[in-house]
């Protein structure tokens, strides 16, 4: 998932060598890659969370035309102020 990772190693001439990747470490210099979690298929999306929801019980949430307007914090903010006003 780092930007450096590239053909099963890491291209960062800095950084130390990992021998073992299946046991915890830590690099100084690792930056996420956004092509790792990168959602091509909308429909595709939208179909895995809706299975999700049913295998859960849990209900899909609902998107207002005010949501749209958001920031991916002002979203956040909201969904916790609902969740919490709900107690």
């Amino acid at each position: 998932m780092c930007l450096y990772f590239v053909k099963n190693r890491c291209d960062e001439e800095r950084a130390e060598h990992i021998s073992d990747t299946e046991k915890a470490n830590f690099c100084d210099y690792f930056k996420p890659s956004n092509k790792t979690f990168k959602s091509v298929d909308k429909q595709k999306s939208a179909k895995a969370k809706a299975d999700l929801a049913a295998l859960f019980g849990d209900e899909l949430p609902v998107k207002t035309p005010e949501d749209e307007s958001l920031s991916p914090a002002e979203l956040a903010d909201k969904k916790l102020r609902d969740m919490l006003n709900g107690l």
